[in-house]
């Protein structure tokens, strides 16, 4: 059951698209405290748990710790991030007496903080600030059958906020990237060495380098000569290219986009409604359009022609929070500051203000005061909002935008899409990777705990940068982040220009090797992993799920936070420690072992309970649930070479159901598509 309140004066966010009446009663659920700014608390038992909040740091179980909403750059992220890329309001309250067992969506573009038994370990306390909030509260149908109540709550949020972006198959396909690949021979000595190697290659991610002067939706001539017959040339061997965009558009006068944009009054404005708002990020002084605009929208969306004419057929959006490194005003004040320090002695108090003063204009708040969006209230009326009251937004519907336009361009294909930025609703356009991560082992533990989260909101097409992002990544590292990394959708390799070169095969022979081996069981698994995630995406469930949602009951899977349910047949457990060569492992019903190694499976029985369990740095280990099978089909360079006519079955399992299209139909149903394999 689902109900539906509304509280001060909410902007139209669109995460929402089932018409849903408003109770005008009180919440079945915790107490208003406040009304402006909206306070909402709950009590909760003592053993309480949270899931949910879609990206966002630390276990599974989020009780114990501050969260808050609000879309930040946040480079250098750790367990006590509070706010990611990602503004994911949906959560879960388990109780152990399932009838008490909750589901909560905060629906709005402002900031909003969570206090899940941080400032008292009894109390959860959520408020909201500046716009209003509609607040969905989410109990499990009485008549649900076998389905547990937390995979029953999450379907019923699923559902109500649309059906999951599901991308081209190629895009559940291997990619490589670098902020660094800076000409068209960068690019093909890569793909030409993952052939020399005989490593997998789906696609090669294009960073800022590619473009000319950093503008979106330009490519540098002297860099990439011609993109259209390079990006044939790489098609004709199955691979492609995947460009970044970013939300800046350029301040400069004869450049198309920016032209067009300040013409029709398309950027986002000050506060007297005129002048254009201006911010530096990597062009320099640059604009940003006013997302939240649907004509806006169509016109941006409308510019990724400029690069589909090229062939191009996928795109990742950057910068989109939007991340600024400094507005006019702010910078005017840093170096007013700065002045002040001249011929002073410099002491050990002064030093440190005076080093604090060049990072002091990075994504200020009262920069992003210093501008509006102009956002539809529920009435439908179009007003002027301060942006930092509707922030958490602008990324998501830059998605909106890209996707609507590339919908329009070539409306029967599905075209790979993923950004940093996010709010629920924008899952409904395209996917996410989770930013600018480190090469930590703590960091691929946490993208363990994060996926769920992210299925859950919505979020199925989603994944990190294997190895990390930043800072200088090791082999061992490399090669227990890929053995995760291939049950992700998103599977990407991505790296800073001053990081670590991670290429797998820059690394020993040994290693390449076991890379060789890991890349090739992806694309066994592939045509296992697209049926999964399609069918998930279009029965409003999740593709990756804690022990929890499957055994809710189970008191020691609702203490499992590092192994994960993929799709209906699949568990892994993944080595996050170094110089670890197993570990233990939680079976909470008899499963299959399977070891892969080279292309050559072994199977063993294992029984339900705790088993230590070897995992050999140069083999996958993940496991086949109880009564269930899992096809491995043979194993291909690219999904150009996908035929699906050769296949193993592992398991117990009498049939699976495989959905099968080609591959690129954004006509998404399971009717007629699905091949039984015995």
């Amino acid at each position: 059951m689902i109900r539906k309140y509304i509280f001060g004066s909410p902007v139209q966010t669109g995460a929402v698209i089932e018409d849903i009446p408003v109770s005008k009663e009180h919440p079945d659920f915790g107490n208003i405290v406040t009304m402006t700014p909206f306070c909402w608390k709950y009590t909760m038992q003592h053993d309480t748990r949270i899931f949910g909040l879609g990206e966002s740091v630390r276990g599974m179980n989020k009780r114990g710790y501050l969260y808050e909403s609000w879309c930040s750059d946040v480079p250098r992220q750790d367990e006590g991030t509070k706010s990611m890329y990602g503004a994911h309001n949906f959560f879960i309250v388990k109780e152990s007496s399932l009838h008490e067992t909750f589901g909560v969506f905060f629906d709005t573009g402002s900031r909003v903080s969570f206090d899940f038994g941080y400032s008292d370990y009894s109390e959860i306390s959520v408020s909201c600030q500046d716009t209003g909030v509609v607040l969905y509260i989410i109990t499990a149908d009485a008549n649900r059958g076998k389905e547990s109540t937390l995979n029953n709550i999450t379907r019923q949020f699923r559902k109500i906020i649309g059906m999951s972006y599901v991308p081209p198959l190629w895009g559940f396909g291997y990619q490589q990237s670098r902020w660094g690949y800076k000409t068209e021979d960068d690019v093909r000595e890569i793909v030409n060495k993952h052939k020399q190697y005989g490593l997998p290659l789906e696609a090669v991610c294009l960073d800022i380098d590619y473009m000319e002067d950093y503008k979106d939706f330009s490519v540098d001539k002297k860099k990439f000569p011609d993109l259209k017959a390079f990006s044939q040339e790489l098609k004709n061997d199955g691979v492609r290219l995947v460009p970044i965009i970013d939300a800046g558009v350029k301040l400069l006068d004869g450049y198309e986009v920016y032209d067009e944009g300040k013409e029709n009054n398309y950027f986002c404005k000050k506060e007297d409604g005129k002048a254009d708002y201006v911010a530096g990020v990597w062009p320099g002084r640059s604009c940003f359009p006013d997302f939240l605009r649907s004509d806006v929208r169509a016109w941006f969306g409308s510019k990724y022609k400029n690069l589909t004419d090229l062939g191009i057929e996928g795109f990742w959006n950057d910068m989109n929070e939007p991340a600024m490194f400094y507005s006019d005003e702010s910078l005017a004040a840093a170096f007013e500051k700065l002045e002040t320090f001249k011929g002073k002695n410099l002491d050990i108090n002064t030093f440190f203000d005076f080093s604090a003063v060049s990072g002091s204009t990075f994504n200020r708040l009262d920069d992003y005061q210093r501008f509006y969006n102009r956002a539809e209230t529920l009435e439908g009326e179009q007003k002027p909002h301060r942006h930092d009251t509707v922030h958490n937004l602008f990324g998501g519907k830059m998605t909106q935008a890209a996707s609507e336009g590339l919908k329009a361009l070539m409306p029967e294909k599905r075209c790979l899409l993923y950004s940093r930025a996010s709010c629920i609703g924008s899952h409904r356009y395209g996917g996410i990777w989770t930013g600018d991560n480190n090469a930590r082992w703590n960091h691929m533990e946490q993208e363990i705990k994060m996926l769920p989260g992210l299925n859950m909101c919505g979020y199925l097409y989603s994944g990190a940068d294997i190895g990390g992002f930043a800072e200088q990544t090791t082999e061992d590292l490399m090669l227990r982040w890929m053995s995760l990394g291939i049950f992700t959708p998103l599977m990407r390799n991505h790296a800073a220009w001053d990081a670590r070169e991670k290429e797998l095969y820059r690394f020993s022979k040994e290693a390449t090797d076991s890379f060789r081996s890991i890349l090739k069981l992806r694309y066994a698994l592939l045509p296992y992993i697209y049926s999964e995630y399609v069918k998930a995406a279009v029965n409003s469930e999740m593709f990756i799920r804690p022990l929890c949602f499957d055994f809710e009951n189970d008191r020691r899977a609702l203490e499992i936070q590092d192994q994960l349910f993929v799709g209906e047949g699949i568990m892994i457990a993944p080595v996050c420690r170094q110089n670890e060569n197993g570990r233990m492992v939680y079976f909470p019903e008899p499963m299959i072992q399977v070891t892969w190694k080279d292309g050559k499976t072994k199977c063993k029985n294992i029984k339900a309970g705790d088993s230590y369990i070897e995992m050999p740095l140069d083999s996958v280990v993940f496991f086949v649930r109880k009564g269930k099978i899992v096809p491995l089909f043979e194993p291909v360079m690219n999904t150009s070479q996908m035929k699906n006519n050769k296949y193993d079955l592992v398991g117990k399992g009498k049939s699976y159901e495989l959905y099968e299209d080609d591959g690129f139909t954004s006509d998404i149903h399971l009717e007629g598509r699905i091949r039984i394999l015995r």
